[in-house]
C-alpha cells in the first residue's frame, strides 16, 4: 500500500512438514500450567485453577533448526516442550465435540522462558510478558497437518538437551485437553485462521546455557531443535 508510513512488517511464516508450503502465523496463545506435575514443581495446586492464558508475539516464532543468540537479560532460562496446535478455521464459542474441524494441525515446540524475570513477576505480581514473549522465544517444528496426524491426544512428549532427557511425559497427561483449550479460549476471543496455540508443559523443566542444543520431541511430529549461541 503506497500511503503506509513505514514498511509493513513480512509475515511469519513457518515450514509444513514434508512439503515445500508454508504456514503463515497470525497470534500465539500459550496455556499455562496445563499438567499436574509442573503446575505442582512451580509451587501450585493443579486441582484449583481453570485454564489461563498469556501471549506471545507473532516474531517470537522462530522454525526448528535455527542457532540463536543465548537471550539478554536472564541468568536463567529454561526449556518448556509442548504441544502446538494450529487453527485453519475461526470461529467463537466453539464446543469442545467441534474442535477437531478448526483445528489445521500440529507442531512440536519449545517456549523458552526467562524464569528469573517470570519469579520477579510472579513476587511484584506484575505481568509476565518480558518473560515469555522475547526475541526467538517460541521455536516451532514443522507442523503435519491434522489428516496425517490425527487427533493428537496421547503420546509422549520429551525435552532433549544434547543426549539428556529433560521432560518425558505424554500428552494424556494434559488437565485440559486441546479439545477443551480450544472451546474455553474461543469463548475469551474470536479464533482465526493462522492462530498459534501452545498448550503447557509437562514436568521437567530446567536450565538452559549457552553452547546447548534442546530438542523437542513428540510421537507422530518433526522436532523443534534450537541451538543457543
Amino acid at each position: 500500500m503506497e500511503n503506509l508510513v513505514l514498511p509493513a512488517p513480512a509475515p511469519v511464516l513457518l515450514p509444513v512438514s514434508g512439503s515445500d508450503g508454508l504456514f503463515p502465523v497470525r497470534r500465539i496463545f500459550c496455556v499455562g500450567r496445563n499438567y499436574a506435575e509442573h503446575a505442582r514443581e512451580m509451587g501450585l495446586d493443579p486441582e484449583k485453577k481453570k485454564p489461563f492464558f498469556f501471549n506471545k508475539p507473532v516474531d517470537t516464532a522462530i522454525p526448528s533448526g535455527r542457532t540463536i543468540p543465548f537471550p539478554v537479560a536472564t541468568e536463567n532460562l529454561h526449556h518448556e516442550a509442548e504441544l502446538v496446535v494450529a487453527i485453519g478455521t475461526g470461529g467463537m464459542d466453539i464446543a469442545p465435540e467441534d474442535t477437531a474441524t478448526h483445528i489445521w494441525g500440529y507442531a512440536a515446540g519449545n517456549d523458552l522462558t526467562r524464569r528469573d524475570l517470570q519469579a520477579q513477576a510472579k513476587e511484584d505480581r506484575r505481568p509476565w510478558c518480558m518473560a515469555k514473549g522475547f526475541d526467538n522465544s517460541a521455536v516451532i517444528g514443522p507442523l503435519k497437518p491434522a489428516t496425517e496426524c490425527g487427533d493428537m491426544t496421547r503420546g509422549a512428549i520429551r525435552c532433549h538437551v544434547g543426549d539428556d532427557v529433560r521432560q518425558d511425559g505424554d500428552l494424556s497427561e494434559m488437565i485440559w485437553p486441546t479439545a477443551n483449550i480450544i472451546s474455553f479460549l474461543s469463548g475469551l476471543v474470536t479464533l482465526q485462521p493462522g492462530d498459534l496455540i501452545m498448550t503447557g508443559t509437562p514436568a521437567g523443566v530446567g536450565q538452559l546455557h549457552a553452547g546447548e542444543t534442546c530438542t523437542i520431541s513428540i510421537d507422530g511430529l518433526d522436532s523443534a531443535t534450537v541451538t543457543l549461541a
